[in-house]
């Protein structure tokens, strides 16, 4: 039996974690004649399907207004209080609105009930859902307790209320073993955990047309070596480790490009990396205005490529993050065929390593065996093809589109009591 399925966050557009992942969600349960509808504040899906809602989008200048008076804060005005359960209020009433509109069977909440970047619209959500009683799943990706900016805070009470919601009936997938941990003590319910995937039965698309001159366009020679660093520029992704890596390597040919910009968290970070860049004499290069969401050319004729054009020109890719929920910047690497150099993040040293990859791997600082076994990775051909496809065939079995199917049809088996979707 179809049904209609809606999705429910606070942003379904360009490459963040939950709007790629929910975007698999669909594309799965596409193949078993489900039909996607989109709720949110900001979206980049087919208007035919989609319900937008700028209120709900958690920049909205209302939201903002609340975010600065909850966050860092010990007290709450009560015009705060008024001012997030009016929000709540009218944001159930377009969640009523949009599951009638497109007769919802059923809702999965994509981290709009984990992470409290929209205070209103969680507790909007868990009170639809304790009205309605409509079957739903939320897809947790971070939680609010994994994050030092939401320790201290006025909303402890809405935070036990709804980030997530103790309601027997609505089911929960993590997409890690902690974060399955820790929501099981700290909230007393159960989860499915469901690993972040890549469609690895389908290998990437070749370069094209479009691409062809990618290098050249982007300011490298034939012979350069790139070294991606493919994450946004804050302190937790630890790329002072990457600029160490190409100073010890001591190739002049090697440019380390980050592709992703800074600011979520400040330019301090960008800055200290460019004077340590310097100091290093490592060429470091900042693309970030030459890679986007999609392709697109400028009035003067300039290319906007997309991370996926870029990694079939990329020689190596650093990953030394201090702390990860997942990694999809891991599974791409893999899916693209190149080697990584990791940092044991927890959750990579938990829930991937034992998977059996084989990959540099360091532990909060670089050694000479790390070094010398990247040095061989882009050096020795027929070392890195032999590394490079044991990782994919590895990453087909534990994180492909195969795995996130038998998730999808017991959780839909579970709400529906169906024998298979």
């Amino acid at each position: 039996m179809n049904e209609n399925i809606g999705f429910i966050s606070t942003r379904f557009a360009g490459t963040d974690g939950v709007s790629l992942e929910s975007a698999k969600w669909a594309k799965v349960l596409w193949d078993y004649e489900h039909r996607s509808f989109w709720y949110a504040g900001r979206l980049d899906r087919s208007p035919d399907t989609s319900y937008c809602v700028p209120e709900a989008y958690f920049e909205n200048p209302e939201n903002v207004w609340i975010n600065d008076r909850i966050w860092g804060k010990t007290f709450r005005n009560p015009l705060v209080s008024h001012r997030i359960r009016d929000v709540a209020e009218y944001l159930k009433t377009t969640l009523y609105e949009y599951v009638n509109k497109y007769d919802l069977r059923i809702l999965i909440i994509q981290n709009a009930l984990t992470i409290p970047m929209h205070v209103p619209l969680g507790i909007a959500i868990t009170e639809f859902l304790a009205e309605t009683r409509i079957p739903a799943i939320a897809h947790h990706h971070d939680f609010y307790w994994e994050r030092v900016r939401f320790s201290v805070n006025a909303i402890s009470d809405y935070l036990d209320l709804a980030f997530p919601p103790r309601d027997p009936e609505l089911q929960h997938v993590v997409i890690n073993q902690a974060a399955r941990e820790e929501l099981s003590w700290r909230k007393g319910v159960s989860s499915e955990l469901i690993p972040n995937v890549f469609d690895f039965e389908t290998p990437p698309p070749s370069p094209d047309e479009y691409t062809k001159d990618l290098r050249a366009d982007l300011g490298f020679a034939e012979d350069d070596i790139i070294i991606l660093q493919p994450t946004r520029i804050v302190p937790r992704k630890g790329i002072e480790h990457s600029i160490k890596l190409l100073e010890a390597l001591n190739n002049p040919r090697m440019k380390l490009v980050i592709s992703h910009s800074a600011g979520d968290e400040g330019y301090e970070y960008k800055s200290m990396l460019e004077e340590l860049a310097r100091d290093s004499g490592i060429e470091l290069r900042f693309i970030d205005d030459r890679i986007g969401e999609i392709r697109q050319v400028d009035t003067e004729g300039n290319k906007t490529y997309t991370l996926w054009d870029l990694y079939p020109f990329v020689d190596f890719v650093t990953y030394p993050s201090l702390y990860e929920g997942f990694g999809n910047a891991f599974l791409e690497a893999i899916y693209f065929r190149l080697p990584i150099l990791i940092n044991r993040y927890s959750i990579f040293a938990r829930d991937i390593e034992p998977k059996g990859f084989r990959v540099p791997l360091m532990d909060g600082y670089l050694t000479r065996q790390v070094v010398d076994d990247v040095r061989r990775l882009l050096g020795d051909e027929a070392y890195r093809r032999s590394a490079v496809e044991h990782n994919y065939a590895v990453a087909t079995k534990f994180f492909s589109y195969s795995v996130l199917r038998r998730s999808l049809r017991t959780l839909i088996t579970n709400i529906k009591g169906l024998e298979q979707l």
